[in-house]
């Protein structure tokens, strides 16, 4: 059974169903479980070949109306998303420098059915070493608005030890990236990626061109890759994929991205 599916059955019996009626709200459990997945990917730092750390520590910001339904059940509902990042790092041989904390807080610039993630890594007071079953949490963590350094270098990798997304081979070796075609569509238009970054903005020099006054000239870049990602390039609007205002994204077969009042979906396919 799936990481996902284990975790809407856990919420299923929770407080005798109050769950369900809480998250009628317009932001699903569901939504923010896969926020920290991508959350992790984005953020995984190799330090050696054996060993590839993600953040153990995330703040879920919602809007006001959101964090009012919700903020009654944040302990149990922090727990169960804590219990499926580390599952979901178990499947993905991700590791961890200390305890797993997922902590709700309200955000006041956010409409409802918004929110985001944040995230750094604490190492254990007892440990530097990545664990994948880490000790309680010390209390007091403090949160900075991004985080700001890397954890500290665990024993063993060489020095220079670049921080750097893990890249994970297709089938058959990395030429296997030559095999999947990517396109996007907007507008009910098919635009193919044939290249390694695909530039959308409001200016004629994008190289997809979106005519909408709440784009920006250069407002986003898609980087292909394995995975493929999308990074906000300075907008004034910012980007929204899959729901989560971020500034950096992985992206999947049907990610659904909104840049001003258009939207966008990404896709792939092998052949």
């Amino acid at each position: 059974m799936g990481v996902m599916k284990r975790f809407e059955q856990r919420l299923e019996g929770l407080v005798n169903g109050t769950f369900a009626k809480v998250f009628k709200s317009e932001v699903q459990p569901v939504e923010i479980a896969g926020a920290l997945q991508r959350e992790c990917d984005n953020n995984a730092t190799i330090w050696n070949r054996d060993r590839t750390v993600v953040p153990n520590d995330f703040i879920v910001e919602l809007s006001a109306p959101d964090f009012e339904r919700l903020s009654p059940y944040s302990g149990q509902l922090g727990d169960e998303l804590a219990g499926m990042v580390r599952d979901y790092a178990q499947q993905q041989r991700y590791t961890f420098m200390g305890p797993i904390k997922v902590h709700l807080e309200r955000a006041e610039d956010l409409d409802t059915g918004l929110y985001r993630v944040r995230s750094r890594t604490l190492a254990s007071s007892t440990s530097a070493e990545p664990q994948h079953q880490p000790p309680a949490a010390p209390p007091g963590y403090g949160y900075p608005p991004r985080p700001v350094s890397a954890p500290p270098m665990p024993q063993g990798p060489p020095p220079g030890q670049p921080h750097a997304q893990p890249v994970r081979p297709a089938p058959g070796g990395f030429g296997g990236q030559d095999r999947i075609r990517r396109w996007v569509e907007i507008n009910n238009n098919r635009h193919q990626i044939t290249r390694s970054t695909l530039v959308l903005g409001r200016s004629t020099e994008a190289d997809v061109r979106i005519d909408d006054p709440g784009v920006s000239r250069r407002h986003c870049e898609i980087r292909t890759g394995t995975p493929s990602t999308i990074q906000d390039l300075g907008s004034t609007n910012g980007i929204v994929v899959d729901g989560q205002h971020t500034t950096r994204a992985t992206l999947r077969d049907g990610s659904r991205i909104v840049v001003g009042n258009t939207t966008i979906i990404f896709r792939q396919a092998e052949g």
